[in-house]
């Protein structure tokens, strides 16, 4: 019988620029964690630890960023910093920004946010390099768990989000099966499973949106951990010549 458990650690107080992520979240339980656990950590207080912020009141919004804010309803100074965050504006409808980032995601609004950003007028922003985010993390904590960061993402085709990682360190991303034989024996040609992703979205289910729990621990993927930090996210991004919908 194969079994994954998932706790939420303690909540965090409200995360600054420049606070010991690590050391707050090993007084909040992962001081508990071995080198065969997960650590699941909203990218969230990543970015508000690594000051990956913005205040309204310091942003000037560019003649780009007013055309779409008149036209989509949105404040240009949020819709200029979006733009600071994206290496292309895939789409814009329905007062959404569509977004590939700097990284490569591609995203609503490029993964800046108002909610639980800790004041008023305040945006947080996707930590500048998750993967090196979530490997400094995991290098800080005592018992070295994997870590994954994560963020929550809409779907082309579904209603809802689902946390998917954007930093992981020390967690296969990937387990691929294709070349295997399901269990009728024949040949796996597609099945190609993102286990980060699904790590992320079970850690979601156990996190509170309002209750300032980041950070869940994980058992039971032992089998996934490596050692070495691996690939990290990087690995899920499909290559735009990949990319079905450019």
């Amino acid at each position: 019988m194969s079994r994954l458990q998932l706790a939420s650690l303690e909540p965090l107080p409200e995360v600054r620029p420049g606070d010991d992520l690590a050391s707050l979240l090993l007084a909040a339980g992962a001081d508990g964690l071995g080198p065969g656990d997960l650590l699941v950590v909203a990218h969230k207080v990543v970015s508000k630890a690594e000051g990956a912020i913005a205040d309204l009141a310091d942003v000037t919004p560019s003649a780009r960023a007013l055309e779409l804010g008149a036209t989509h309803d949105k404040d240009p100074r949020h819709v200029q910093v979006v733009l600071g965050q994206s290496a292309e504006l895939v789409r814009a409808a329905h007062g959404v920004l569509i977004c590939r980032t700097h990284h490569g995601f591609v995203c609503a609004n490029a993964g800046v946010d108002a909610s639980n950003a800790g004041a008023p007028d305040r945006l947080v922003t996707l930590p500048r390099d998750p993967d090196a985010s979530a490997r400094r993390l995991r290098a800080a904590l005592p018992g070295r768990p994997a870590v994954v960061i994560s963020d929550s993402f809409g779907r082309a085709w579904r209603h809802g989000q689902v946390d998917v990682a954007i930093g992981i360190a020390g967690l296969g991303p990937l387990e691929d099966w294709r070349g295997r034989a399901d269990a009728d024996g024949r040949e796996l040609h597609a099945t190609w499973i993102a286990i980060a992703d699904e790590a992320a979205a079970a850690a979601d289910l156990v996190r509170g949106k309002d209750s300032r729990v980041p950070a869940i621990a994980v058992s039971g993927l032992d089998r996934h951990i490596t050692t070495d930090d691996g690939p990290g996210a990087a690995a899920l991004l499909r290559p735009r010549s990949e990319d079905l919908f450019a």
